[in-house]
């Protein structure tokens, strides 16, 4: 990820609680009508645009992904996002279920649109 200039700020962020699905909903249609792939990095938010390009950080351990919004939710109320399995191994939080998490959306990451998400990056090192 090239590094951000000066006043180059995300035009959404959101903290909160990251939970994830994973192989049970593997086939099925999102709400935006693609079929769920549990190795795509893709994300369910209720009101982000489909398509919206998403940097999820991992505020337990700095890790990093981006992931492309695809589907609604997550639907329990205290949860700010639902990333797929993939994601949530990139941020190392499968073992856990859920972790907390900063989301953001900056314009830059838009440009490229459809799935450019499938990337992760890390704020350190894996250990």
């Amino acid at each position: 990820m090239p590094p951000l200039s000066q006043g180059d700020g995300p035009f959404f962020t959101q903290t909160g609680l990251a939970s994830f699905y994973g192989r049970a909903h593997a086939g099925k249609r999102t709400a935006s009508g693609e079929r769920f792939d549990h190795r795509d990095f893709t994300a369910a938010h209720r009101t982000l645009a489909f398509g919206t390009l998403l940097r999820v950080t991992n505020l337990a351990n700095g890790r990093a992904v981006t992931v492309e919004v695809t589907d609604r939710g997550p639907h329990i109320k205290t949860r700010v996002i639902d990333i797929s399995l993939a994601a949530a191994r990139a941020l190392h939080m499968q073992q856990k279920g859920i972790t907390r998490v900063k989301v953001e959306a900056f314009q830059e990451d838009q440009a490229g649109g459809g799935m450019a998400g499938r990337t992760a990056f890390s704020g350190s090192e894996p250990r």
